[in-house]
C-alpha cells in the first residue's frame, strides 16, 4: 500500500471541490489575546457533516470503480462514518457502518439520516472496527477502513493545501491525532510544497497508543480508549498513517480529560465556536505549548464540531 503523494491530493482537490468548500482560516483576537500567539484556526468544524472527515470520504467514493459499487461497509465513532454516509448517498452506494455501543446518539442520528444501515456492537472502535472485518466477507462488501486508504488521506490532505495556500509562511500547524489521516496529509502536503512549517500532533492521555508508539518507535496496542473526545479513541496504530507519520510527525502532545475538556471551553470562549473534544484539542496544545510556540505563526485544525449534547452539558458545567 503506498501512500498518497502531493500529486494525488491536488487530484482529490479536484473531486473534494464538489462538496466541500474551503474552509475558513480565522484569527480570533480573543483566543491571541488568551494564548499570546501568533494563531489561526483552520476551521474544518465549518464543513458539510461538520468534520474534517467529509473530504476523503467523498474522495474514496467518488473514486470506486463500478464492482465495488454494490455496497460498502466500515467502522467509526461518527465522524468518518458520516462522511462515507454522505458520499455514499451522493454517489448512490450502499452504506453500512458499525459504531461502538454507546456511541455518540447525535453522529448515529447524523448517519442514519445520510441513509446507513447502522449495527452497534462492541466496546470501543477497534471492536467495532474487528467486527467489520467479519461481516465484510459475510456480506461481499468493500471494507472502507478509517486510516489505511490513501484515498481517504488524499482527500482530508486537501485542507492542508488549503493552509499554504493561504498563509504559506506557517511555522506550525498542530492537529488532532486519532487514526492519523488528518496529520498524515498535513505533512505529505508540508514536504512536498516544501516548507520548514513543522507538524504538531495531539492525542488524549487515556488514547495514547499511537503517541507512545512514534515516541518509542515501536507499535503498541492501548488497553482502552477511555476519553470523551471520541475522535482520538482508538487502542491501536494502524500502518499507513503511521508509517507515513514517523517520517512527517515533528512532535506530539498528550491532554488529559480535563484538558481536552478546557480546550472545548476555550475554543466556546474565544472563538464563538462549538468543537468536539479533538477538534478543540489544537487549541489547547497550543496553549500549553505556548512558551515554545511564542513569536511563530501557529494553526490549530479545528478537525470537527460534533458533540452531543450530554457531553457538552458535562464540559461547561
Amino acid at each position: 500500500m503506498n501512500p498518497p503523494t502531493l500529486k494525488d491530493i491536488y487530484a482529490a482537490r479536484e473531486r473534494v471541490s464538489r462538496v466541500v468548500r474551503p474552509s475558513p482560516l480565522m484569527r480570533h483576537p480573543l483566543l491571541s489575546l488568551e494564548t499570546g500567539l501568533d494563531i489561526a484556526v483552520k476551521h474544518e468544524n465549518h464543513n458539510p457533516t461538520g468534520a474534517f472527515k467529509v473530504r476523503g470520504g467523498v474522495n474514496l467514493i467518488a473514486s470506486l470503480g463500478a464492482d465495488q459499487r454494490r455496497g460498502v461497509i466500515t467502522a467509526t465513532t461518527g465522524n468518518h462514518g458520516q462522511s462515507i454516509a454522505l458520499a455514499c448517498q451522493r454517489e448512490g452506494v450502499p452504506c453500512t457502518i458499525v459504531v461502538p455501543l454507546g456511541n455518540n446518539p447525535e453522529k448515529n442520528a447524523a448517519m442514519r439520516a445520510y441513509g446507513a444501515e447502522l449495527i452497534e456492537f462492541g466496546r470501543d472502535f477497534d471492536e467495532a472496527r474487528e467486527r467489520v472485518e467479519q461481516l465484510e466477507h459475510e456480506r461481499g462488501l468493500r471494507y472502507v477502513h478509517s486510516a489505511n486508504e490513501p484515498l481517504l488521506i488524499a482527500g482530508v490532505g486537501t485542507y492542508a493545501l488549503e493552509i499554504f495556500d493561504e498563509q504559506p509562511q506557517v511555522d506550525v500547524i498542530v492537529v488532532p491525532i486519532g487514526a492519523g489521516s488528518g496529520a498524515s496529509g498535513c505533512g505529505i502536503v508540508r514536504t512536498g510544497l516544501g516548507s520548514p512549517a513543522r507538524i504538531i500532533g495531539v492525542q488524549a492521555a487515556r488514547a495514547d497508543a499511537f503517541a507512545r508508539s512514534w515516541r518509542d518507535h515501536t507499535r503498541i496496542v492501548g488497553e482502552s480508549a477511555d476519553t470523551f473526545a471520541e475522535g482520538m479513541a482508538t487502542r491501536v496504530t494502524f500502518d499507513l498513517p503511521f508509517g507515513i507519520l514517523q517520517r512527517e510527525l515533528d512532535d506530539i502532545v498528550t491532554l488529559t480529560e480535563d484538558e481536552l475538556a478546557g480546550g472545548v471551553r476555550l475554543a466556546l470562549r474565544t472563538t464563538h465556536n462549538l468543537a468536539e473534544g479533538a477538534g478543540a484539542a489544537p487549541l489547547m496544545a497550543a496553549m500549553k505549548l505556548r512558551d515554545q510556540l511564542a513569536g511563530e505563526r501557529v494553526v490549530c485544525v479545528m478537525s470537527g464540531g460534533n458533540i452531543d449534547r450530554a457531553t457538552l452539558a458535562r464540559v461547561i458545567s
